[in-house]
């Protein structure tokens, strides 16, 4: 047995063994970082320790009203800062954090309410209209707590308990119930999902803190970063950045409604230097009138993932002073799991060609353990930067499953690694890139087409403001591509210029048959619709 055997009494106990929490950051900064500003929101600004108090009596509020450990309490929020203490001080009542996109329909927030059996749910005044209309159809509703929001000019109802009336009716002295296991469920997320149902995505305490802790790593951060929480709190839980500002004494900055001159005005003013968002947020901030800018005269660190953004964008945002990792991950991931970590060796390459490097995906962020691209059989296909596979995950941030859905959760984790349904190619280097939703990819007369690169195209022409393209139905062919596109402001393209101008670079059955000029439909983090717009080329 060799030296292993030597191994009696080195058991795990109190002192050498304590379970992973991202609640165990804030108790440490409400300490360590105590005077240092943890949130701000307009006038708002509050150090790490009133930021723990508040936390702590939400904790302590959330108890007194009867919520059990193990039990959901979920949000309809923006980005405003109740929704930032709700991360700590819902779980640190034992309970489990159930934040819900404001932007759905009456039907589908129904469903998650009844689905995840929420007791109680914090709600924006701008959307307790939404919130009252789901709990109209249960039988046994949550209760709602109203959150109005002065900064913005919101007020309260009168209908319901104000959030600020809970809060301070808890106490600071709360004992936060800490988890007994990491591996107890710390969120439970919803998918966008397009068809059917949205699946409940459970997160543990242990995926979120290693989150955290790879994150840090990966985006270069060192102490105090000043950083705009840009992507929703509702979707993959801001990609746990909310849980990850105290580690580093960061300053989270909210931003409730995603604007160009929000962006720039944070970081003149407040001296941002790290957010994250979908490239569509990028499209808004190198498209943005000059009279909506402001100088930039510090480094400013971008995470965007979402879609592969069209490396013309890229090439331009960079211009305007903001370095941009591309990033990539899903909410069964807890958001971001791969990075194209940058290499000296690039440095010299034209913008032209860094921008394409900087669009792929990249290789795991260190906290997953591996990251590949495989095929039918599970097996790595190769490192070609052509042959297409799916990505499958394996790693320490990955979901526990899918809420009362087991075979949907045995189905995603079938032969030991999740199954995205992305396909994407792996270069020799070992860095992914996405080619395409396994459902947006086009097959036209039996030849694949990557919608993905279709959109790079059409990104690069400077009318256009986004594109988007889908499979058309077609007789002869099957299915060809159809672009729906935004134009800038001024533009004078038309369709026929559009497919001349993709025939320069694309093959010819690879351009767009068919393009349609209307704004695009989009989700509340950015993404394009693409199934409501499949349904239109069905039509056209």
């Amino acid at each position: 047995m060799g030296w292993m055997a030597n191994e009696t009494g080195l058991d795990k106990c109190a002192a050498n063994h304590v379970p992973l929490t991202p609640l165990s950051h804030l108790k440490r900064a409400s300490v360590v970082f105590a005077e240092h500003t943890a949130v701000v929101y307009g006038d708002v600004r509050r150090s790490y320790g009133e930021h723990a108090a508040r936390a702590t009596q939400l904790a302590s509020a959330l108890a007194a009203k009867g919520v059990a450990p193990g039990e959901v309490v979920a949000t309809l929020l923006p980005n405003v800062p109740a929704q930032v203490e709700a991360h700590f001080g819902v779980p640190a009542c034992g309970a489990v954090l159930n934040t819900i996109n404001t932007r759905l329909d009456v039907d589908t927030v129904t469903y998650i309410f009844e689905h995840g059996e929420a007791k109680m749910v914090l709600v924006d005044s701008q959307f307790l209209d939404l919130a009252e209309a789901a709990c109209a159809n249960l039988a046994s509703p949550p209760t709602l707590i109203e959150v109005p929001d002065a900064v913005a000019g919101i007020e309260a109802s009168g209908r319901h308990q104000t959030y600020e009336d809970l809060v301070t009716g808890g106490t600071t002295d709360f004992e936060w119930i800490m988890p007994q296991d990491e591996w107890e469920s710390l969120a439970l997320n919803y998918t966008s999902g397009t068809t059917g149902r949205p699946k409940g995505v459970v997160y543990h305490h242990r995926g979120a803190y290693l989150m955290t802790m790879g994150t840090v790593i990966s985006w270069r951060m060192t102490l105090h970063p000043t950083f705009m929480q840009i992507v929703p709190l509702f979707h993959c839980n801001g990609w746990n950045h909310a849980w990850m500002m105290p580690l580093i004494g960061g300053t989270l900055v909210c931003c409730r409604d995603i604007t160009a001159p929000a962006i720039f005005d944070a970081i003149a003013d407040e001296k941002v230097t790290h957010f994250g968002g979908a490239p569509i947020v990028l499209n808004m901030l190198v498209n943005a009138p000059m009279e909506e800018r402001r100088a930039i005269d510090h480094p400013v660190e971008i995470f965007t993932a979402g879609a592969p953004p069209a490396p013309a964008t890229l090439s331009k945002i960079e211009a305007l002073g903001f370095n941009v990792t591309q990033v990539y991950g899903l909410t069964e991931t807890y958001g971001h799991v791969t990075e194209c970590l940058w290499r000296s060796e690039w440095d010299g390459h034209e913008a032209d060609a860094k921008a394409a490097i900087k669009s792929r995906q990249g290789v795991p962020f260190p906290m997953m353990e591996d990251i590949v691209v495989m095929d039918a059989d599970m097996t790595p296909v190769p490192t070609d930067a052509s042959t297409q596979g799916e990505i499958m995950i394996r790693g320490n941030s990955v979901m526990k499953g899918y809420y009362k859905n087991p075979q949907a959760t045995s189905e995603a984790f079938a032969g030991g690694y999740f199954h995205s349904g992305d396909i994407a190619v792996q270069h020799g280097d070992s860095y992914i890139q996405i080619a395409d939703r396994a459902k947006d990819i086009i097959i036209s007369g039996g030849e694949n087409i990557s919608s993905v690169e279709v959109e790079g195209v059409l990104m690069a022409h400077d009318d256009v403001m986004l594109a988007a393209v889908v499979a058309k139905p077609d007789d002869k062919w099957g299915e060809v591509p159809c672009a729906f596109v935004e134009l800038k402001s001024g533009a004078t393209v038309d369709e026929a210029g559009l497919i001349a101008f993709s025939r320069q670079t694309l093959a010819g059955f690879k351009a767009p048959k068919k393009v349609v000029f209307q704004e695009l439909p989009k989700t509340s983090t950015g993404k394009i619709q693409k199934f409501e717009l499949r349904k239109l080329a069905e039509k056209t």
